[in-house]
C-alpha cells in the first residue's frame, strides 16, 4: 500500500462560506485512513467526493485535468482549490501513476494527438485515443498504460463503459492490486462489487465506511431488478 492517510487543515480554511470549503463532508472531515489497494469513494452529485479525489491528484503532481505529472495541458477550471489545504501521508511515496477524469478525457486525448514524440500511442494501444470509441479509449489506458508500484485515481471510468467492460476493468484492477492503489470515485454498483475493497460514503454528512450491500447504488439497482414494474409505477405515479 502507498497512500495511508489524507488529512484536512480546517482550521487554516480563509472563508469556511466558500465552494468547495462548504460542502458538507468537510464540515466535520479531520482525517481518512486508506487502509487497503482499492478505496472506492460514492455519494450523490455534488457530495464532494470528485473533489476529494481532484485534491488527492493535485498532491500527488498530476495533472487535474487527467493525466499523470508528465501530461502538460490546460483545461478551464481543472485546478483544485482544495488542495493547499490537504496534506497526504504516505507508507512509500510513489511518483507513477495516473489520474482519470472522465469529463475531460476528450482533451486529454487531444493532448496525446499533439506530441511530437514517434512513440506516444504506446501506451493506448498503438493508435490515437481519437480513433478508438470512448469505451475503447479508456480500457486502451487502463490495459496499456497501468502498470506496478503506481496510485490510480479514477473519477466516473465507468462513463464510457459498458457494463461487460466494466467486469473488464475489474479484472485489470485485480491483476495489480498487490502492486498498485486505485481510489476510484463512482456510481457503479458493479464496480462497488469489487471483492474486500474500503467504501466511503461522502452523502449525508460526515464521510463514513459502509458495506457494498448497505449503498444505495446496490440497494436501487436491486430493488429495481426485482421488482421494476413496481418501481416503475411508483416513479410515474402522478403521471398517470
Amino acid at each position: 500500500m502507498y497512500l495511508k492517510t489524507v488529512r484536512y487543515l480546517s482550521e487554516k480554511i480563509p472563508e469556511k462560506q466558500r465552494y468547495p470549503f462548504n460542502i458538507s463532508f468537510l464540515e466535520d472531515f479531520n482525517e481518512l485512513d486508506i487502509p487497503n489497494n482499492v478505496t472506492f469513494f460514492v455519494g450523490e452529485n455534488g457530495s464532494g467526493k470528485s473533489t476529494l479525489l481532484e485534491a488527492i491528484a493535485d498532491l500527488c503532481d498530476f495533472n487535474t485535468a487527467g493525466g499523470s505529472r508528465n501530461h502538460l495541458y490546460d483545461v478551464h477550471e481543472a485546478g483544485s482549490h482544495l488542495s493547499d489545504y490537504i496534506r497526504l501521508s504516505w507508507e512509500q511515496k510513489v511518483a507513477r501513476g495516473f489520474f482519470l477524469r472522465a469529463e475531460t478525457f476528450y482533451q486529454f486525448a487531444s493532448h496525446i494527438d499533439q506530441l511530437e514524440d514517434g512513440r506516444k500511442y504506446d501506451a493506448y494501444g498503438g493508435k490515437s485515443l481519437h480513433h478508438q470509441s470512448h469505451g475503447e479509449s479508456f480500457l486502451s489506458l487502463f490495459r496499456h498504460a497501468f502498470g506496478e508500484k503506481s496510485i490510480y485515481l479514477l473519477d466516473e471510468p465507468e462513463a464510457a463503459l459498458s457494463p461487460t467492460r466494466q467486469l473488464s476493468l475489474m479484472r485489470i484492477i485485480k491483476e495489480l492490486e498487490h502492486d498498485a492503489q486505485f481510489i476510484i470515485a463512482t456510481h457503479s454498483p458493479i464496480l462497488l462489487g469489487y471483492p474486500n475493497a474500503t467504501i466511503y460514503n461522502f452523502d449525508d454528512g460526515p464521510i463514513n465506511e459502509i458495506r457494498y450491500e448497505e449503498t444505495i447504488h446496490y440497494i436501487l439497482t436491486r430493488r429495481y431488478l426485482e421488482a421494476k414494474d413496481k418501481v416503475l409505477a411508483e416513479l410515474f405515479l402522478d403521471l398517470e
